[in-house]
């Protein structure tokens, strides 16, 4: 999802988004907040493709609609209720990713997927962004896992399976994901921030706002937004 805030100069396709419905996708509320250096409500949404700044299929923002909960909490700690919407102008073929019913209990092994920084310098003039989709194999932490009043049941405490990697810069609003039932990928996370204080991204626990505890929020801001 391309959004290009004031301290990000000319840098596109900064956070990411999972498409959830034809017309739909989730986000976090961060991502969309323009007081807090987020989209511009005109930029686009890229569907479908492996690279960052081509191919797949572009749509226009349509609408944003951010939790009515979200707040910017103060200092170190989380956002609250860091999930937004985000309306295309017009559906997509691509085939939407289903929010599971729950997120797994500790342990669990995940994947998340994001085109965000893999070099980070003193400020976003410095940033390198993948052109390329990562992916990093991670697994659900335990809520002590995560910094004190950190996690809880809506939040997935993140642990990374590969040393020295988790999701940084610009994997913000990405998708979390657990096998399913029938081994197809499902939705649990959307990638919000770091999991402890004053750790850089890569080092510690990340921090993934539980869309499984969003879901009735998700289908009733869907249905009464068509």
């Amino acid at each position: 999802m391309d959004r290009t805030p004031p301290s990000a100069g000319d840098v596109k396709g900064v956070c990411g988004a999972s498409l959830i419905h034809p017309r739909w996708v989730v986000t976090a509320a961060h991502c969309v907040d323009q007081g807090a250096g987020g989209a511009v409500l005109d930029g686009t949404v890229r569907i479908g493709s492996g690279r960052r700044t081509s191919g797949g299929t572009v749509r226009t923002i349509d609408r944003v609609v951010r939790h009515p909960g979200y707040e910017v909490s103060p200092g170190v700690q989380p956002n609250r209720n860091d999930i937004a919407l985000v309306r295309l102008d017009r559906p997509v073929a691509q085939r939407p990713i289903r929010i599971a019913d729950r997120a797994g209990a500790p342990g669990t092994p995940t994947r998340l997927l994001g085109f965000g920084t893999t070099v980070e310098g003193a400020g976003p003039d410095e940033w390198k962004f993948a052109e390329r989709l990562r992916r990093l194999d991670t697994r659900r932490g335990a809520e002590a896992e995560c910094a004190p009043g950190f996690a809880d049941r809506t939040w997935v405490c993140t642990v990374s399976r590969k040393a020295g990697a988790m999701a940084c810069s610009g994997d913000s609003g990405g998708p979390q994901l657990q096998r399913g039932k029938w081994g197809r990928w499902e939705l649990i996370g959307v990638t919000s921030g770091p999991g402890d204080q004053d750790v850089p991204c890569a080092n510690g626990p990340g921090l993934y706002t539980n869309a499984t505890a969003y879901g009735g929020w998700i289908q009733k801001t869907i249905n009464v937004n068509r």
